[in-house]
């Protein structure tokens, strides 16, 4: 394991809790390795969208395979770059099982020098019987983070602000 999937590794918790929506419907990390991602989604009922079936809503599976395809783009290279999702389809095949927690397995199969390219599965057990799958694309937006090149660019964005 490289010493930057580590750090992804480390990093993996905080990537998901740190961000708000993610954290609110209670979206936890699972695994991260290089151009992959691995997310789950526990049973909630407050992401219920049918309450006669009790299925969760599909704008949770969406913003489940969002983020996992993020994770896959994000350990695609060799440093943090940042990253925004430029194009996300999902084909949604099946109602998640009510009671199950739903996981995001995401890899990224093809980098250029400005996006790279992930298919995605959601499951709630068996990744053969796929609740929904995704198709998606994200656009490096800039020089990887901490680089002198990344603060030079900061660092115009701040004058053009002021």
């Amino acid at each position: 394991m490289s010493a930057f999937i580590e750090k992804l590794w480390e990093m993996g918790p905080v990537m998901v809790g740190g961000v708000p929506h993610a954290n609110e419907i209670g979206m936890k990390f699972v695994a991260i390795d290089k151009g992959r991602g691995t997310l789950s989604l526990p049973y909630n009922t407050a992401l219920i969208g049918d309450p006669r079936s009790r299925v969760i809503s599909g704008g949770a599976v969406t913003t489940l395979l969002d983020q996992a395809c993020g994770m896959a783009a994000m350990a695609a290279f060799d440093e943090l770059m940042p990253i925004a999702t430029l194009s996300l389809r999902i084909d949604y095949q099946r109602a998640a099982t009510p009671g199950e927690t739903v996981i995001a397995e995401a890899i990224c199969y093809k980098t250029t020098r400005h996006v790279a390219f992930i298919r995605a599965v959601a499951h709630d057990g068996d990744p053969d019987n796929p609740v929904a799958t995704a198709q998606a694309c994200f656009m490096i937006t800039g020089p990887a983070y901490g680089t002198s090149k990344a603060k030079e660019t900061d660092a115009k964005k701040s004058g053009e602000n002021s």
